[in-house]
């Protein structure tokens, strides 16, 4: 396994690589309600509702996306290698 990790804002980012698969997860740190993905090709749309007012941004993936979650503020994307 190998492990990436950045700092952006308040939000945490790390990729994990494996032998066959990668994850990408990020603690946003809001309810999961507020928190909208939208993935293309390979690059993940992050959506936030804060205070009203759409926050958006995006990243790169490693490569394109097969499952998408949000759990307790914690966005998990994962691809196959």
């Amino acid at each position: 396994m190998r492990l990436t990790q950045s700092v952006g804002g308040d939000a945490l980012l790390r990729r994990y690589e494996y032998e066959d698969r990668w994850v990408v997860a990020a603690d946003i740190g809001v309810d999961d309600e507020a928190i909208s993905v939208d993935t293309v090709g390979e690059t993940a749309i992050v959506v936030i509702e804060s205070h009203g007012e759409p926050v958006e941004s995006e990243f790169e993936l490693p490569g394109s996306a097969d499952t998408v979650s949000v759990s307790n503020g914690v966005l998990t994307i994962e691809g196959a290698l």
